[in-house]
């Protein structure tokens, strides 16, 4: 009966020596042992792994990828503006016995290394920089991070800066900066379209000189575009020239009928062509000339 009780003593012995020996090691993780406190020099990989009782005690690192918030910085920047930026980092492990061994917390040292960084990083820059060239500081801040991280055995694989606040009354300062700079680029955009339509009206004005009936189709062209819209009042310019040319071509008689004929229909005194007694009819020549007509176009009006 005692050599069944020494038995069942001695297989729980076993079984609870057994459990303390044995351990799992995940895929992503690696062991690091530690034998009386003295580090064993081989890591121990996924899997089971088997360790002496009571003499070795087993380290488990994480070897994936760790995504690390920093918070948000308030700072200065090189052109003296306050903002306040914050950040994300990614590192994994790549030497598990010094992340055990040469540092407390990597973690904790990860993140007070990157908040410092930022914050450097936020001074040594202006606010341009900062909102538009963004990869240039995520490389910047990036290296500062790595160096001392691998003497930790970690790897910074990645920094991005997320996101950049700015005082209210410098986002009214930016908003106004950039209407004016549209409104510059409509003016130029507008000149460059007058100065183009002025060069090409300019090279029209030339083939129409070398050709009048070119001016002439134009004008039945404008004419024919006009009747489109069903107007019932069409203005067309008249040539102050043809009349001229119309005022030569008539004889002096005919001219001084038609104005004694209008003065009689208006009752007024007779210009041209009325008698004063001695039976002669003054010529169209001693008639008193009429003020130079401009050299803009007389519209005449035709009713349809």
């Amino acid at each position: 009966m005692i050599a069944l009780y020494v038995l069942i003593a001695a297989l729980a012995v076993g079984l609870l020596l057994l459990r303390s020996s044995v351990r799992v090691i995940t895929q992503f993780e690696r062991g690091v042992v530690m034998r009386f406190g003295r580090l064993r020099p081989a890591t121990r990989g996924p899997g089971l792994a088997l360790i002496a009782p009571f003499a070795d005690r087993l380290h488990k690192v994480n070897m994936q990828i760790v995504t690390l918030p920093i918070p948000a910085q308030d700072g200065i920047t090189r052109d003296n503006v306050t903002v306040k930026v914050d950040a994300v980092v990614y590192y994994r492990v790549i030497d598990p016995v010094k992340v055990v061994v040469d540092v407390q917390n990597y973690n904790h040292a990860i993140g007070q290394v990157a908040q410092a960084s930022l914050r450097s990083i936020i001074g040594k820059s202006e606010l341009d920089d900062l909102l538009s060239n963004r990869e240039r500081l995520n490389q910047g801040l990036e290296l500062m991070i790595d160096n001392p991280a691998l003497d930790w055995g970690v790897h910074i694989d990645r920094v991005e800066i997320k996101d950049v606040a700015l005082p209210e009354a410098m986002k009214r300062s930016m908003s106004r900066q950039a209407e004016a700079e549209r409104e510059r680029r409509s003016r130029v955009i507008t000149a460059d379209g007058e100065l183009q339509a002025s060069q090409k009206l300019a090279q029209a004005a030339e083939v129409m000189t070398s050709h009048p009936a070119a001016l002439q189709l134009r004008l039945l062209q404008t004419v024919v575009e006009v009747a489109a819209e069903k107007n019932s009042t069409l203005v067309l310019p008249f040539p102050v020239e043809l009349l001229r040319f119309l005022e030569r071509a008539t004889p002096p008689d005919a001219a001084a009928t038609v104005s004694s004929e209008a003065s009689a229909a208006t009752g007024g005194p007779v210009q041209a062509g009325q008698h004063d007694g001695t039976g002669e009819v003054p010529a169209a020549s001693d008639l008193p000339t009429a003020a130079p007509v401009p050299a803009s176009a007389v519209p005449a009006v035709a009713g349809r």
